[in-house]
């Protein structure tokens, strides 16, 4: 038996796969500890300019050590390979409990619900705002004590920086303020979440869920749910004031710890805080300049979006002139727009998707195409939409938007507001006010 070695660690079976990365058990031959070993390709982070992203999210990691976050416990490299070291977490996610077990009893979901605050304060006190908090992001360990994962869309905003734009999450968890698309405070809409994780443990069930996602987000943002008969008085009441509409006025995590439901049997998390975090080490890992300059081919590949050559650009162009790729596409005769971003192509289709949802529309993702689903708005016939990410150069990329099914007015009545929801994530050239970009020119708008 050939055995696989990375550094002191013996790798071993896969154990999780995602787009971008596989995650291999391994075990530290010095010390005989497990762990969990994130692998990615060089060539395929650099040529789908994830590095940033990659960076941040490792970043993140090494700044949030805490006992009921997953801990990261180094980052390794080589000429093709990037390795990042992750704490063993045996007891799978706590999903899947809820799933097998239904509701939790008041012990047990008042002791989840402690560990996630925990968690969740720490994170903040670092500046960290985790943006996806859900039962599938909550991992137990060997003993069933919670930890948080999944900081890929988590944000480390620079210093003096209090209100994010970036719409993302998943919808049944996310706070209405980031709905709507005017900006929120990261802290205040993680403790929404944590709201509706807490509401989840103790019914078995979600707070808002419904089949049309127009009636679903109209309930978020009306907060518009009702607490089972089984619900201690405490914990209803430290619901209400948690999953409050009004930002402004939610609860804050210093006011839910001096809650008298949430101190019962509360044993704080033991950790000590004694090592400085250096994120130097996060740049050398990537900044090799002989690995930056390979020659990365363009290509089909399903793990990120198409890279498109020449000739696909001229095609995509009205005639030869490449200044209708980055402006809104005046083809609308053939019902089809297109705008750029500078976001990670991750980031960008998470964002679409959650608007997308927003405004009612059943959304269907395969690689980096997606498909927009729903009635018209006078309810009397069906519509979709195509939407798919291509990078057009590096740190570009652009979003196809094409009618797929429905009525062309209708068409344009999505697009313009399907735009104006994404401003936070479309690229705009300095010259051009947003006016111009989002301005339609139809005949319909004429007077």
């Amino acid at each position: 038996m050939v055995v696989r070695k990375v550094g002191k660690y013996e790798v071993g079976r896969t154990i999780g796969e995602g787009t971008f990365a596989k995650v291999k058990f391994a075990q530290n031959t010095e010390t005989g500890e497990s762990v969990a070993m994130k692998v990615l390709d060089r060539t395929t982070i650099i040529k789908h300019k994830m590095v940033d992203q990659i960076k941040r999210e490792i970043s993140i990691m090494k700044l949030v050590r805490h006992p009921h976050v997953v801990r990261l416990h180094e980052v390794l490299a080589s000429r093709t390979k990037i390795y990042i070291i992750l704490e063993y977490i045996t007891g799978g996610e706590l999903f899947d409990k809820i799933v097998r077990h239904g509701r939790l009893s008041e012990a047990e979901a008042l002791r989840y619900f402690q560990q996630l605050i925990d968690g969740v304060d720490f994170c903040h006190s670092k500046g960290v705002y985790h943006r996806d908090l859900k039962p599938e992001n909550l991992l137990l360990d060997s003993v069933g004590n919670l930890k948080i994962s999944d900081f890929g869309l988590s944000a480390l905003p620079e210093p003096g920086v209090s209100i994010l734009r970036t719409t993302c999450g998943t919808p049944n968890y996310v706070a209405p303020e980031v709905l709507s698309h005017k900006g929120y405070n990261g802290a205040v809409a993680d403790v929404w979440s944590c709201g509706v994780i807490l509401y989840v443990l103790m019914a078995g069930y979600l707070p808002f869920d419904d089949v049309d996602l127009t009636s679903l987000y109209s309930k978020i943002e009306r907060a518009e749910f009702s607490c089972p008969s089984w619900f201690p008085v405490g914990a209803k009441s430290l619901i209400q004031r948690i999953l409050d509409p009004n930002p402004e006025t939610r609860i804050r995590i210093v006011d839910i710890r001096s809650d008298e439901w949430f101190k019962r049997n509360y044993v704080p998390a033991k950790y000590v805080e004694d090592e400085d975090v250096n994120l130097d080490d996060i740049d050398a890992v990537f900044d090799d300049p002989e690995v930056l300059q390979e020659n990365v081919q363009p290509g089909n590949n399903d793990a990120g979006p198409l890279i498109l050559n020449a000739f696909d650009l001229i095609i995509l162009s009205q005639g030869l002139n490449l200044a209708s790729l980055f402006a809104r596409g005046q083809d609308h005769v053939n019902h089809q727009t297109r705008f750029v971003s500078r976001k990670p192509a991750k980031v960008v289709l998470s964002s679409m998707e959650v608007v997308a949802q927003s405004m009612g529309f059943k959304t269907h993702i395969r690689n980096y195409k997606m498909r927009v689903e729903g009635v018209s708005a006078d309810k009397t016939s069906q519509f979709s939409v195509i939407l798919e990410i291509f990078e057009v150069a590096p740190s570009f990329f652009m979003v196809d938007i094409q009618k797929a099914g429905g009525d062309a007015v209708e068409y344009l009545k999505f697009y313009k507001s399907f735009y104006n929801k994404l401003e936070d994530i479309i690229w705009k050239p300095p010259m051009e006010t947003s006016a111009k970009i989002c301005t339609f020119k139809s005949k319909s708008s004429k007077r």
